[in-house]
């Protein structure tokens, strides 16, 4: 296997790697919600993965579902 170095990494946007870091960018009172079980219903790792970078945005995006 090849080591992933930051050229594959970047050329593979849908990877592994790139798929689990998306999920450190959730805002902090959506993570916290999340550990207590009060997450917003409907709720996925799809919809996790497909979140925008921003905080704000995220709420508002949530906030609609």
């Amino acid at each position: 296997m090849l080591p992933l170095t930051a050229d594959r990494a970047r050329a593979k946007p849908n990877s592994y790697l790139a798929r689990v870091l998306r999920l450190t960018l959730p805002a902090s009172d959506l993570i916290e919600a999340i550990l207590q079980g009060t997450e917003p219903d409907g709720l996925s790792l799809e919809k996790l993965y497909r979140l925008p970078a921003e905080w704000e945005e995220q709420r508002r995006v949530l906030g609609e579902s």
